[in-house]
């Protein structure tokens, strides 16, 4: 049998403890479900990175994340630039 799971970002969020990045088709990993932008892995890649260095790319990118999309949300509906992104957007 199947699973179905359900992202709640909006009822509950949890940017705080969230462990879920995107790799996009053309090579962005996305630190968020909801990011506009992501961090170039295709570069690298093609200039022949091994899996220490992506490891270390991948890492670094993490480490210094401050996505937190889902919890300021009502903040930046308030500021009239709610910055709406849709997952769909990326893939998945």
């Amino acid at each position: 049998a199947g699973e179905i799971g359900f992202i709640s970002s909006v009822s509950q969020p949890f940017c705080g403890d969230c462990s879920r990045a995107r790799l996009s088709a053309d090579g962005k990993l996305y630190t968020c479900l909801f990011a506009r932008t992501g961090f170039d892995l295709r570069g690298p890649l093609r200039d022949g990175a091994g899996d220490a260095e992506l490891i270390g790319l991948i890492g670094g990118r993490w480490g210094q994340r401050s996505d937190r999309y889902s919890e300021l949300r009502a903040q930046l509906r308030a500021t009239g630039n709610p910055e709406k992104v849709e997952m769909f957007s990326i893939g998945g």
